[in-house]
């Protein structure tokens, strides 16, 4: 959706039934990172807000985003084979090829099934365009159970150079099953919008792994395959457009949380959460995972979710807020009823 003004079908009927999560066993604390990085102790706390995060062992992104899947369709009450439609919204991918879809699908015992599955990708907003995308699907009926997963490794492009960014990345996988709801429940999406502004598009990369720069090609250096970030260049962008996205997605939430109930945001750095105030959003409104599990990509926003639902902070009937922004640069909003 643009900034042109759209014919909508909203709000449009979606139930989250089932939710289901996967950490890495390893959580690496600050101490570690900072011997790593070569950073005084309690610099990492101060700076990015993080006090620990999961990395990966020997996990693969298909493996954490099929085990989270497991618990999500349990939780629904369905088996694997209820699903129609499997949908990976990473924004870290497992290979070039095949899609990451097909490898949670085949990860899950399912390679000969048949279900449909495809990718949805922007960075960090994948889970929300996924969850928007897959109530239009239900609306037509094309599909009744879909399962989204997204699963991320951040930890396998990190550039220990950039301590800013370094000390952010945490790995994980969140899922969860939508179907349509009851037609006396009023579980719904109510509005959802996406922005982008290119002129930002040099502010968070990894340059490497496409035809650009492939590996192959003697011009590509090894810091191409690393995650770089422009902190503050990419703030002040974020600073530029997020009150008028706001104004624009649901008006009124520049300056307060109007009637949402509970705010989901991305969980992308302490500055960036902490900014959110600005906007007269009260700090009880909001859930943090960034302190323990860092910031997950695309994952961030279905692991936030899910510790919602957990804390008890996040009740049938809800209205919640799903935000953030991604590499792009790109704004996304989502609000539902839960």
């Amino acid at each position: 959706m643009g900034l042109k003004e759209s014919i909508t079908l909203l709000p449009i009927p979606i139930k989250i039934v089932g939710l289901g999560r996967y950490l890495p066993e390893r959580i690496v604390r600050n101490d570690e990172l900072e011997r790593l990085c070569g950073l005084k102790s309690g610099w990492i706390k101060r700076w990015s807000g993080v006090e620990e995060r999961r990395w990966i062992t020997d996990e693969t992104s298909s493996f954490m985003g099929a085990e989270a899947a497991k618990e999500a369709v349990k939780q629904a009450g369905l088996t694997l084979t209820d699903l129609d439609l499997i949908i990976n919204a990473s924004g870290t991918p497992e290979q070039a090829i095949p899609d990451g879809a097909a490898l949670i699908q085949r990860q899950l015992g399912l390679g000969d099934s048949g279900i449909s599955c495809f990718t949805t990708h922007a960075t960090c907003l994948s889970f929300l365009v996924a969850l928007d995308l897959s109530s239009t699907l239900l609306l037509s009926e094309r599909y009744t159970k879909i399962l989204i997963v997204s699963s991320d490794v951040g930890s396998a492009a990190l550039n220990f150079n950039e301590p800013e960014s370094a000390s952010l990345m945490g790995d994980g996988a969140g899922a969860v099953v939508v179907t349509r709801p009851p037609a006396d429940e009023a579980s719904c999406i109510h509005t959802a919008r996406l922005e982008t502004y290119g002129e930002g598009a040099e502010l968070t990369v990894i340059r490497g792994g496409g035809s650009r720069r492939h590996p192959h090609n003697p011009l590509t250096q090894p810091e191409d395959n690393l995650f770089h970030m422009e902190g503050t260049n990419l703030l002040r962008t974020v600073r530029k457009y997020g009150a008028g996205f706001l104004e624009r997605f649901y008006p009124g939430l520049s300056s307060s949380l109007v009637d949402i109930d509970l705010v989901i945001p991305h969980q992308a750095s302490l500055a960036a959460l902490r900014s959110l105030r600005h906007f007269g959003w009260p700090a009880d409104k909001m859930v943090w995972t960034l302190p323990y599990l860092g910031n997950c990509i695309a994952a961030s926003l279905p692991l936030t979710l899910y510790e919602a639902v957990q804390q008890n902070r996040l009740q049938r009937g809800d209205k919640i807020l799903l935000i953030g922004t991604g590499a792009g640069l790109s704004f996304g909003g989502l609000v539902l009823t839960y």
